[in-house]
């Protein structure tokens, strides 16, 4: 007996993946799970992009994931000089402890 993995046995993981994701960043505060937890959202999105282009052989699923994988990059750069910048002023990278764009007055 053999066992063939389907597009939609990947799609259940991606929705899987991609929910748990989804509670990590509702539930945890801390800016790097929340980080973390939007790379595990893209990259469940990019699993589905994979399964359905070698399902309909169709090159442009691998062009979206690749583009997708360089947008992440970007915005795991620019998220941890955030988080970098934040920490030396406000000394927390809690969520819910940052106001620092709220006005003083």
């Amino acid at each position: 007996m053999s066992f063939q993995l389907l597009p939609a046995h990947f799609v259940m993981l991606g929705a899987l993946l991609f929910g748990i994701g989804t509670a990590g960043a509702i539930i945890r505060r801390n800016a790097l799970t929340l980080l973390m937890s939007i790379e595990l959202m893209l990259n469940a999105a990019n699993l589905v992009f994979i399964a359905y282009a070698k399902q309909y052989g169709d090159p442009a699923g691998h062009v979206i994931a690749f583009f997708v994988m360089a947008i992440a990059a970007a915005e795991a750069a620019v998220g941890l000089a955030i988080i970098i910048g934040v920490f030396r002023t406000r000394q927390t990278i809690e969520v819910d402890e940052l106001d620092a764009l709220r006005d003083e007055t």
